[in-house]
């Protein structure tokens, strides 16, 4: 339905559209945004030490969804989304020297009914340097999506951690880190 998402694009600069080098120019307001939410359950992964126990104690990386920050242009029928993802990676005690963690998360649109009209996964690198608990990085996402008659305050753009089976576990019997 929004195939919008399709044109997603990590860690990307997009120049302006609008630019003028009249000092008389005004720049355009802000357009309403869909509203964006990292969906708690899903803010956090673990990433386990090969062959460790499926516990605490052999976790090798955390990673985190902490913020996300939505700007938006009006084009017309569509709006025109920036995103700036925060997400961070944290050495679990299995971690032992390991020198960063991939992580992959998600960005849907969803529709007034929570239906996902969109989705698409989002790979990212996290540098950890090895006398480091933790680093994080900002991943720039731009993205076009078409309204389709609807008004954006209508549509919402949430963001997790897609969660394997063994993820879920987990978390069901270890909560929190």
């Amino acid at each position: 339905m929004l195939c919008g998402l399709g044109a997603l694009s990590g860690c990307g600069t997009v120049s302006s559209w609008f630019s003028s080098s009249s000092p008389e120019a005004k720049a355009l307001p802000a357009a309403p945004c869909p509203s964006a939410v990292i969906l708690r359950p899903l803010s956090q992964t673990a990433i386990f030490a090969p062959g460790a126990a499926r516990q605490p104690t052999g976790v090798a990386f955390y990673g985190v969804l902490s913020d996300v920050d939505a700007k938006c242009d009006a084009l017309g029928g569509a709006v025109h989304v920036s995103l700036d993802v925060v997400v961070i990676g944290e050495r679990g005690p299995a971690g032992g020297k390991g020198d960063g963690v991939d992580l992959q998360y998600f960005v849907a649109v969803t529709g007034g009914d929570q239906a996902i009209l969109s989705k698409r996964s989002f790979a990212v690198r996290i540098a950890i340097p090895t006398d480091a608990k933790r680093a994080g990085i900002t991943d720039h996402i731009e993205e076009t999506i078409p309204l389709g008659g609807r008004a954006p305050g209508d549509l919402s753009i949430v963001l997790g951690f897609q969660q394997t089976p063994e993820i879920v576990d987990f978390y069901r019997h270890f909560r929190g880190r």
